[in-house]
């Protein structure tokens, strides 16, 4: 008996089992945010668009240790929270960018001199925004979130016109949502406002998904459930899978961090969203309809 075999026996009679497993991941995603909290003050770190902070740009004309040159700057500068990241052209480092709180200019500039690179005066630009102008974008941003996932609630329900299935897709949707969280968390990316964006993003997408996979099973009555399990599962698979080379080549292809900030959140979430769909949500659905034909037949 084949791997393939093996998958396919899984799949169509350990549902559950398998269920199980994708739902023990949203405490888990839980554990790690709480963990998170509990040791950094923050469900997440975030970046100075959205705390508050300077970004320098610095043009450079000579080698420049990257990776190393953060943990440099940050012994120097013990009290600040820092982020140092290259800027390239066609693969040749041209600049630097900083971003960077609870530190002065005068202190950034020096503590970069001190590690050997040339700064003209007046050769670099600095962006600044306030605290309060950082917890603001923040606030924002978490009520676009909210609103998104109420409309995202109101379009399901109207659509199937059903409780039940519509808290299946919502379901997906969050635990997709929150476990890319816990991962961005966990690795230590510092979201910004494009990070958040992100999120919003995958949102769509992954609702995408979950409403074809529920559309295809609840309202096509042709065929065996499974038959029409797999006829979804074929398109979504093949959407979400060209997406994710997408965004993967967007990701090592580009040279800005913002859209590289997108392009990993995006991929990250697109895995989480191919587990949640075609793994739990197909459970719960199967789930679903056993209760709904031994209901009818008892």
């Amino acid at each position: 008996m084949g791997i393939k075999s093996v998958l396919k026996g899984l799949y169509e009679t350990k549902y559950k089992a398998v269920l199980l497993v994708t739902l023990l991941l949203i405490p888990a995603a839980f554990g790690i945010l709480l963990y998170s909290k509990a040791t950094t003050g923050e469900y997440f770190q975030k970046g100075v668009s959205l705390k508050g902070g300077d970004t320098y740009t610095i043009p450079v004309d000579q080698y420049v240790p990257v990776e190393s040159l953060q943990d440099r700057l940050s012994s120097r500068l013990p009290n600040a929270d820092l982020t140092v990241r290259g800027i390239s052209e066609f693969g040749r480092l041209t600049g630097i960018t900083i971003e960077v709180a609870d530190a002065t200019e005068e202190e950034v500039i020096s503590s970069l001199r001190a590690e050997g690179i040339r700064i003209e005066d007046g050769s670099y630009s600095k962006e600044s925004i306030g605290a309060s102008l950082g917890a603001s974008f923040f606030q924002q941003l978490t009520i676009a979130i909210i609103f998104a996932f109420l409309f995202m609630a109101i379009v399901v329900f109207i659509t199937f016109r059903s409780l039940l299935p519509s808290m299946f897709v919502i379901l997906a949707v969050f635990s997709t949502i929150l476990q890319a969280l816990a991962v961005t968390s966990l690795i230590g990316i510092k979201l910004s406002t494009a990070g958040i964006a992100a999120f919003l993003m995958l949102i769509g997408y992954s609702v995408d998904t979950d409403i074809l996979l529920t559309t295809r099973v609840l309202r096509r009555k042709e065929g065996a459930v499974m038959d029409r399990v797999y006829s979804a599962l074929k398109t979504g698979i093949t959407m979400t899978l060209t997406a994710l080379v997408t965004v993967t080549l967007a990701y090592f292809l580009t040279d800005s961090e913002v859209i590289k900030q997108i392009m990993l959140i995006l991929t990250i979430g697109l895995v989480f969203d191919l587990i949640n769909t075609w793994v739990q949500n197909v459970g719960i659905i199967r789930w679903y309809l056993e209760r709904k034909e031994r209901a009818r037949n008892g």
